[in-house]
């Protein structure tokens, strides 16, 4: 399950794909997995809502966990 994650530019994004890895690696329950990854991403961006967060760390597993697509994902500009 171990992704290639040096092509990801945002630091908050790279953050949360690699949360995602080591969590499950421990054997996390998705549902833990995705709110630890929100509240990752809610620290790294305290004004964002967390719906807005909830809505872009789930884009952002979809796109490098479930596609495996190393193109660009919409997000912040950090």
């Amino acid at each position: 399950m171990e992704l290639e994650i040096s092509h990801i530019g945002r630091k908050c994004e790279r953050a949360v794909v690699t949360a995602y890895q080591e969590l499950h690696g421990m054997g996390q329950s998705e549902m833990q997995i995705f709110s630890a990854c929100t509240t990752l991403y809610r620290i790294h961006h305290p004004e964002s809502s967390i719906p807005e967060a909830r809505l872009l760390v789930s884009e952002w597993i979809d796109h490098h966990i479930v596609r495996r697509d190393r193109g660009a994902t919409r997000g912040c500009n950090c």
